[in-house]
């Protein structure tokens, strides 16, 4: 190739390659069209084509398109790297990894391989290994930040939370500008429950210049905790300068009593709170001594004649499936879960139980949807709703004659009988309820009162958190 050419080729690839990062795919190919007359089906043309079916959201081409690119040049190992990505993202776990590791072996210096390949081998519970890649890669490349966040989970899985900290603590020091890493200690600390330290990063963060909407909310987070609420709320009050239309911050912001309560947390906050809690759900709540599944499971044996079955189950948020665990031997017929949360319902979908397991948001499931159902639950659901009459109204409407709704609420705290809303979103992000507001909404959506105990659902700091555990029927007269 002349040098001339030569000279139009890089400046062609480099502009594709920065139409695909900005997501202008049609600009990309008419880039790659002119690669490809310059430079045939090479490697780097054949991975710009796989970047761009990625964005587009084809999988399958650029699956297909890396597998004959790595039949004409099996020595590349950045279209190894890059079909190990395709194949993770079509849940080919084994596949990505022996990608990453004929990546690791064509380029045994580069450290991103070693670190793809430990990630990989993290996600199929393979931590030895992992953490032997990782800790490579950490060496081979202390300045990736990505590494050092990948040694420290991975350090995390294997039951070693303190080394993952001081991972994470030396990766800091190392690397003092990155965002990432900043939030990603502040995360440990606070899924430790470490609050004291998490608000201390945040704070460190925040005064070495690092202004991020992100921590500013964890600092405000960790300080709610420990139950500075004026510092939390000027943490919090930074965050909404930095992110105005984040509805994360925004909620927490709401939570601190800063803005207007909403009517109900947003879907995106929901979401992104339980995706992030998935794999530590269960575990955090046993250590809370949480009693709302076992609680339930007694009322529903209270409510339920010993000769009736449940009939068709409608778990609504039914989180990482313990519900599905109490009934399990219980008869009944459908037992399906709903949740906005993928990643808990991948862990629902582990129990084995659930008939249908459904990513959407309750509201809209119980709209769209005509099915009756003789048992609805509702555990641990209402705290992301303040007002409840609607939905309470949606769920009458999709129970049978007959058929049950039980749930559980956190009580309004002693000194909160003049709250004339019957519900108020609390520090935490979590909405709390009065028990004669919840008697009204079920009677005005026809809904009659079989059982309403208030009872202990959970200790937090070793105090008793309490709720208000009921059941209602939807009856057959007039029903």
């Amino acid at each position: 190739m002349a040098p001339t050419e030569s000279t139009t080729l890089g400046r062609l690839m480099e502009q594709a390659n920065r139409f695909v990062q900005t997501g202008r795919y049609t600009a990309a190919r008419t880039m790659l069209a002119a690669i490809r007359k310059l430079d045939g089906e090479s490697a780097a043309a054949s991975e710009i084509d796989a970047r761009i079916c990625i964005g587009e959201n084809r999988i399958d081409d650029a699956r297909a398109s890396l597998d004959e690119a790595i039949d004409r040049a099996p020595e590349s190992a950045s279209l190894y790297m890059l079909r190990a990505d395709v194949r993770a993202r079509l849940d080919d776990l084994p596949g990505a990894a022996q990608d990453a590791s004929e990546a690791v072996i064509l380029q045994p210096a580069d450290p991103r391989p070693k670190a793809m390949l430990g990630l990989l081998l993290l996600e199929q519970n393979q931590s030895a290994d992992a953490l032997a890649c990782l800790r490579e890669a950490v060496r081979d490349g202390p300045q990736i930040a990505a590494h050092w966040q990948g040694l420290a989970e991975a350090l995390h899985r294997d039951g070693n939370p303190a080394a993952a900290a001081a991972a994470l603590d030396e990766a800091i020091a190392l690397i003092p500008g990155h965002v990432g890493l900043r939030t990603a200690a502040t995360m440990m600390a606070m899924r430790a429950r470490e609050f004291v330290r998490a608000e201390a990063l945040a704070r460190a963060a925040c005064a070495d210049g690092i202004a991020d909407a992100c921590l500013f909310g964890l600092r405000g987070h960790a300080l709610s905790h420990l139950g500075q609420h004026d510092a939390a709320g000027q943490a919090y009050q930074e965050a909404l300068k930095l992110a105005p239309d984040d509805v994360y911050v925004r909620h927490l912001v709401q939570a601190a009593g800063l803005l207007p309560d909403s009517p109900r947390a947003p879907d995106e906050y929901v979401e992104a709170v339980f995706d992030g809690y998935a794999d530590r759900f269960e575990e955090h709540l046993v250590a809370l001594g949480y009693r709302v599944p076992g609680l339930m499971r007694s009322y529903l044996d209270v409510a339920t004649p010993a000769a009736a079955p449940l009939g068709d189950v409608l778990d609504l948020g039914c989180g990482t499936g313990l519900i599905g665990i109490v009934l399990s031997d219980i008869p009944k017929g459908d037992l399906v879960g709903i949740d906005v949360s993928a990643k808990m319902l991948d862990q629902a979908a582990t129990k084995g139980v659930y008939t249908d397991l459904i990513k959407d948001e309750i509201g809209a499931y119980l709209e769209r949807n005509s099915r009756l159902w003789d048992t609805v639950i509702a555990a641990d659901v209402f705290c992301y709703f303040g007002a409840l009459e609607e939905v309470f109204a949606a769920i009458r409407a999709r129970m049978r004659p007959g058929g049950r709704f039980i749930l559980s609420v956190e009580d309004l705290e002693a000194g909160e009988a003049g709250n004339t809303v019957g519900w108020r979103l609390a520090s935490q992000g979590r909405y709390k309820h009065g028990a004669d507001y919840l008697s009204r909404c079920a009677a005005d959506a026809g809904l009659e009162q079989v059982k309403f105990e208030r009872e202990i659902l959970r200790f937090e700091g070793g105090a008793p958190v309490v709720g208000t555990v009921a059941v209602f029927t939807r009856p057959f007269l007039n029903g």
